[in-house]
C-alpha cells in the first residue's frame, strides 16, 4: 500500500468531519429546499403537494428497511460485522419495500400524476438507499469528507434535473424521473468506486460475490459462501431500530395524510414548504451528530462515561442556540422570509411558521439525545417508547387537524416534539 493510499485511509479529526459533514448536508439540505422553491415558483401549492405526498407515503416503508443500517455500521466500533453482511442484507430489505410501495400505492387508491410520484419517488429512494450503506462504511472509517462530496454532487444535480424537467414538461412526475436518474449516476460513478479506494478492490468483490451468489440461489437452499446466521443475527439486532426509524417517520407524516386527506393538496403544499424551512437547524444537527456519532460509540464501547456525557451536553447546549435563532426569526422577519423564498400567499400563514420554528427548536434537542441512545447500541429501548409516541401522533392529529386546520397541524407537531424529548431523555437516564 502506498503512502498516499494509507493518508486517504485515515480517519479525520472531529473538527474536520463535522466541517465537512456540515457542508455537504447544508448544500444537499438546501438542494433539496431549492426543489420545493422551483415547484413553488413554477408550479402550484397542489404541485408542492403531490411531491410532498410522495415523499410522506415512501418515507415510512423506505427508513423501516433500512434499519438504520448507517448507524449500526458507524457504531460497530468492535467490527463485529462485514462490509458484505450490511450492503447484502440492504440490497434484500430494499428490493421488499420497492414492492410494498408498489402495492401500497394502489391500494391506497392513489391515481394518475399523484401515483405516478409516489412510484418513482419510492425506486429513487431505494436507489438512495444502496448508497447509504457505503455512507456508512465511510462513516465507521470517519471520512466524512467522502460522503460530503457524494450529497453535494448529487444534491446540485438533482435540483437541476427536477427544475429542467419541471420547466419543459410541467409535470413534477418527469422531475421526480430526473432524480431517480441523477441518484442512480451518483451511485455508480462516485459513491461504489470511492468505497473500493477505502476498503480495497478485492474486499468488495468479495461483497459482490455474496450478493451474486444470493439472488442466484435455488429456494430453500444457501451457498456455502454466505454466512446465514450471521446476517439473521444483524437483521434481529437492527429490525427493533428499523420499527422506530419508521415509526419517527411515521411521527413526522402523519399530519400530512391528514392535511391531504382532510384540506386537500394546497393546503399540504402551503403546509409542507414552511415545515421545510426547519431544514437549515436540521442540517447543522445531522452534521455534527453523524460526526460525533463515531466518537460517542468509542466513548461509550470503553466504559468512559464522563467524556460520554460532556460531548452529548455539548451537543445539546448546539440544539438550544439553534432552536432560540430559528424562533427568533420567524418572529421578526417570518414574513419577508416566506414572500422571498416562494410567493406572497405564503406569507398570510408567517403564524405557522412560529409554531413550526418552536417544535423544531424542542425536537433538535430530542434528536441528540437520540444519537446518544443510538451510541450506546441499546436499539431495543426504542420500540415501546416510540410506538407509543406514533398513536399520540395520531390521535392527536385526528383531533385537531379536521377541527383547526393548519393551525391544528402545528399544535400537533409541538405536543409531538415535547414528548419525544422527554421519551428520549427518560430513556437515556435509564441506560447504564
Amino acid at each position: 500500500m502506498t503512502l498516499k493510499s494509507v493518508q486517504n485511509s485515515q480517519p479525520l479529526s472531529l473538527r474536520r468531519n463535522f466541517y465537512w459533514t456540515f457542508a455537504g448536508n447544508m448544500i444537499y439540505a438546501g438542494c433539496q429546499w431549492g426543489m420545493l422553491v422551483v415547484l413553488a415558483k413554477l408550479g402550484t401549492p397542489e404541485m408542492v403537494g403531490r411531491f410532498t405526498l410522495g415523499l410522506a407515503v415512501t418515507a415510512p416503508i423506505i427508513l423501516f428497511s433500512n434499519l438504520n443500517l448507517r448507524a449500526v455500521q458507524a457504531t460497530d466500533a468492535k467490527q463485529q460485522y462485514r462490509f458484505g453482511d450490511y450492503l447484502l442484507l440492504r440490497l434484500i430489505t430494499i428490493v421488499l419495500a420497492v414492492v410494498v410501495i408498489v402495492g401500497l400505492t394502489f391500494v391506497g387508491g392513489y391515481r394518475g400524476e399523484t401515483a405516478l410520484v409516489i412510484l418513482v419517488i419510492g425506486l429513487a429512494k431505494g436507489i438512495e438507499s444502496i448508497s447509504d450503506v457505503f455512507y456508512g462504511l465511510l462513516q465507521q472509517r470517519e471520512r466524512m469528507d467522502r460522503i460530503a462530496k457524494s450529497m453535494i454532487f448529487k444534491g446540485l444535480l438533482s435540483l437541476i434535473a427536477l427544475g429542467g424537467a419541471v420547466f419543459i414538461t410541467k409535470s413534477v412526475a418527469w422531475g421526480t424521473v430526473g432524480l431517480a436518474f441523477v441518484w442512480l449516476f451518483i451511485l455508480i460513478v462516485y459513491d461504489i468506486p470511492i468505497s473500493v479506494k477505502l476498503i480495497g478492490v478485492n474486499s468488495l468483490q468479495a461483497c459482490l460475490t455474496l450478493v451474486r451468489e444470493f439472488f442466484k440461489m435455488p429456494i430453500g437452499r444457501s451457498p456455502r459462501q454466505i454466512d446465514t446466521k450471521t446476517l439473521k443475527e444483524l437483521l434481529w439486532l437492527t429490525l427493533p431500530l428499523g420499527f422506530v426509524m419508521m415509526l419517527i417517520s411515521l411521527q413526522t407524516n402523519i399530519p400530512r395524510y391528514f392535511i391531504e386527506r382532510f384540506l386537500g393538496e394546497r393546503e399540504l403544499g402551503i403546509f409542507a414548504a414552511i415545515a421545510y424551512l426547519q431544514l437549515v437547524g436540521i442540517t447543522v444537527v445531522l452534521a455534527l451528530g453523524q460526526s460525533a456519532t463515531p466518537r460517542l460509540a468509542k466513548y461509550y464501547a470503553s466504559g468512559d462515561r464522563s467524556l460520554f456525557k460532556n460531548l452529548l451536553l455539548k451537543l445539546i447546549g448546539v440544539g438550544v442556540i439553534l432552536g432560540a435563532v430559528g424562533v427568533l426569526l420567524a418572529l421578526v422577519v417570518g414574513q419577508e422570509i416566506l414572500t422571498i423564498l416562494y410567493k406572497p400567499e405564503y406569507a398570510r400563514y408567517s403564524s405557522l411558521f412560529v409554531g413550526v420554528m418552536i417544535a423544531a427548536g424542542i425536537g433538535y434537542i430530542g434528536s441528540y439525545l437520540n444519537f446518544g441512545i443510538t451510541a450506546t447500541r441499546a436499539f431495543e429501548r426504542f420500540t415501546i417508547p416510540y410506538l407509543l409516541l406514533t398513536l399520540l401522533t395520531v390521535a392527536t392529529s385526528w383531533l385537531l387537524i379536521p377541527n383547526f386546520g393548519l393551525v391544528g397541524a402545528v399544535w400537533t407537531l409541538c405536543i409531538i416534539s415535547i414528548a419525544g424529548c422527554l421519551t428520549s431523555t427518560f430513556i437515556l437516564i435509564k441506560i447504564r
